[in-house]
């Protein structure tokens, strides 16, 4: 589905010297920029770490029209404004679900890939429900639930179909049986990307909060080139 992009301010945080190589953070989905601080400064060594407020989240506008491709769309204005020329995009959960379709939509201004615990864009089963909103102020717009969950439960098959043309060397990371997407769908994933690599990090689906060493040196590894490989 081909959506009239639609221009939104996000805020963000840079960390790192400007003339590094860019690599940009993703967030999943209720969370913002600042989610990725401690693992930023720890990269901001090599890189310039961008970690923006997707749309509907934290600083950035909340403009009430939400989707993937909106967000997709997002990161790609944000790249062109700041000349970021062949991020490295790294995205957890909903973020990954942004990265894997930025890499498709441009998958020649993409250095290297990182989908952290990306659910996977096949037909959920059983459907997700819609929880209700909780009670007092949230940092992001709660109609970025229903209007994600719904894409969710149906994605558009092209999402699945063009995996085949990320060309990036890609880092899937799985945080194996505590997590609740389902793991042979995550190594699936991995198979149908041309470079695509995977890893389990035995830590749920908060890889890079809860095993903080482990995923940063799987990082570190990927992006030095050497990758890490379990099938």
């Amino acid at each position: 589905m081909k959506e009239n992009r639609q221009v939104v301010e996000l805020a963000y945080r840079a960390y790192g010297p400007a003339a590094a190589p860019p690599l940009v953070l993703l967030h999943a989905l209720g969370e913002s920029g600042a989610d990725w601080h401690d693992l930023a400064g720890r990269l901001a060594t090599g890189w310039r770490v961008y970690a923006p407020d997707l749309r509907g989240h934290g600083s950035s506008a909340w403009p009430g029209e939400y989707s993937i491709e909106l967000m997709r769309d997002d990161v790609w204005a944000f790249a062109d404004r700041l000349g970021l020329d062949r991020p490295v995009l790294v995205g957890h959960s909903l973020g990954a679900m942004v990265a894997c379709l930025a890499a498709q939509e441009r998958p020649d201004r993409v250095a290297r890939l990182v989908l952290e615990e990306p659910p996977p864009p096949l037909p959920a089963d059983p459907p997700r429900v819609v929880p209700p909103r909780p009670d007092g102020p949230i940092a992001f717009d709660w109609a970025v639930v229903a209007a994600l969950t719904a894409q969710r439960n149906a994605p558009d098959p092209a999402w699945w179909d063009r995996l085949s043309v990320i060309t990036a060397p890609t880092l899937v990371v799985a945080g194996g049986p505590d997590s609740h997407l389902p793991q042979d769908q995550l190594a699936a994933l991995a198979a149908r990307i041309p470079h695509g690599r995977l890893v389990t990090i035995p830590a749920g689906h908060l890889v890079h909060v809860t095993q903080p060493a482990a995923f940063l040196s799987a990082l570190h590894g990927f992006l030095a080139g050497s990758g890490m490989v379990d099938r």
